[in-house]
């Protein structure tokens, strides 16, 4: 079955760097489009970055400049590069596969990334 598990969380101080990583099983990686979100406590949850399939990618735009989102279709692994953080930027953060060709959408579990001094 479809698995995403999410790495990389944890308690970084402001203008601090994660890098978080997704590994996916399940289904053909390199075909589907695969998103980050981000749902902090009592708010809605956003998407943060999109990549395809061709690489393509798309941000929130609280985050362009500071993230990047890439992938390793080698690895099964999306990566979210988070850098200069700030406490907005603390929330669970969630890997979103969708696939191809019926796009259907599998989650993560999430990972807690905590901004503070």
């Amino acid at each position: 079955q479809v698995q995403l598990v999410e790495f990389g969380g944890g308690l970084v101080q402001p203008g601090g760097s994660l890098r978080l990583s997704c590994v996916a099983s399940g289904f053909i990686f390199s075909s589907a489009a695969m998103s980050w979100y981000r749902q902090a406590a009592g708010k809605e949850r956003d998407l943060v970055a999109r990549i395809t399939s061709t690489h393509s990618t798309n941000y929130l735009d609280s985050v362009k400049g500071r993230f990047t989102i890439s992938r390793d279709n080698a690895k099964n692994t999306v990566y979210l590069q988070m850098n200069s953080l700030t406490p907005e930027d603390t929330a669970v953060y969630y890997c979103k596969a969708t696939t191809w060709p019926f796009g259907n959408d599998y989650w993560g579990q999430g990972t807690q990334v905590t901004v503070s001094s």
